[in-house]
């Protein structure tokens, strides 16, 4: 485990925040919790949505377990240009030059010089949302 990633609770796991399952950082969309038995503990089945290929993930552990959570930084960027299929941003803080893949939700919304969110996590980058600045 690196700097990127953290520890948390079973029992601290809410909807929206964010686990990783399976080596992927997941989004917690639901949580299922079975009740105590008679020779076992409380199970919790958590269902996630990857942060960067939209797979639907699940997890099952017991409630008093510990599960590996992301460290998420969000960053600003400046679109430089747009192809089919990707973009190419530059960091506003550090200059640093990349290219993203452009998702459906993005397609013909983004424009060189327009000002873009990047969420990054476990070495990996993600557009998030358009903050509108042309």
């Amino acid at each position: 485990m690196g700097d990127d990633v953290t520890i948390v609770s079973m029992k601290d796991v809410r909807v929206g925040r964010y686990i990783i399952i399976d080596g992927i950082p997941c989004r917690v969309v639901d949580i299922e919790t079975s009740s105590p038995g008679k020779h076992g503990s409380a199970k919790m089945r958590v269902t996630g949505i990857g942060m960067f290929d939209g797979q639907k993930k699940t997890l099952l552990k017991p409630s008093s377990a510990d599960a590996e959570a992301p460290v998420i930084i969000k960053k600003k960027a400046q679109v430089v240009s747009v192809s089919d299929s990707t973009a190419q941003l530059m960091d506003s803080d550090t200059y640093e030059v990349y290219d993203l893949p452009i998702t459906d939700e993005f397609k013909g919304k983004l424009k060189p010089g327009a000002t873009v969110e990047i969420v990054e996590a476990m070495s990996r980058r993600a557009l998030s949302r358009t903050l509108g600045n042309e």
